[in-house]
């Protein structure tokens, strides 16, 4: 089984958005998928009552109050962090996956708060053996942007692997209405957009 947890003390910097995509990626490629929900507003849950019977299974786990069990023969499990993760909790969860993503804003703040962040992971042993594996990506990133151009600058300084840059799209909001994720359907400007995904995946699955 691949963990990945997603994960960030900065709240608003798009957590969700990637674990449900990231788990229609999966799911969509016909691995046996499940989403543990560790965030107390639930959002990761709500987006799967909403996924409709004929989009590929999604398993949903709620982790609010406490770390649980995961069924067996999942393939691939994601888990959505709260923004108040505190770092006693962080240690049980990274001790769980085998990949950590952390999304950061093309925002001084976010990325203020997001080095902060990447420090304090830094201290737990699993991450400074490098028995774990770190990848920031860059999260609703306007292109040809000062603010994009700043984010670069930022990355420069990480010494985790950049996981690429995801573009500022509505779709993505359009698409969880209804329980999906881009890699559930299929027309026009999607498949193109599902390529912004692929540096991402593709790390993913390098640690499976």
């Amino acid at each position: 089984m691949l963990a990945v947890l997603i994960t960030n003390s900065k709240g608003g910097c798009g957590k969700t958005t990637i674990a449900t995509n990231i788990a229609s990626a999966f799911a969509a490629g016909g691995k046996r998928t499940a989403v543990a929900d560790a965030d107390s507003q639930r959002s990761c849950l709500a987006w799967l009552q909403r996924r409709p019977e004929t989009a590929p299974a999604i398993r949903g786990l709620d982790w609010v109050e406490a770390i649980g069990s995961v069924p067996k023969k999942t393939e691939r499990l994601i888990i959505d962090s709260s923004a108040s993760l505190d770092i006693g909790l962080a240690k049980d969860l990274v001790r769980m996956a085998d990949v950590i993503v952390v999304p950061v804003l093309p925002s001084f703040f976010d990325q203020d708060s997001t080095a902060q962040y990447l420090a304090k992971l830094e201290t737990l042993k699993k991450i400074r053996k490098n028995k774990r594996a770190v990848c920031v990506v860059r999260n609703r990133v306007r292109r040809r942007t000062r603010a994009a151009s700043h984010l670069d600058r930022f990355m420069i300084g990480v010494s985790h692997s950049d996981a690429g840059s995801l573009p500022d799209r509505t779709i993505y909001n359009e698409l969880a209405l209804s329980g999906l994720g881009i890699f559930d359907v299929h027309r026009a400007g999607i498949d193109a957009l599902r390529q912004e995904w692929s540096q991402l995946l593709q790390l993913l699955e390098q640690e499976a």
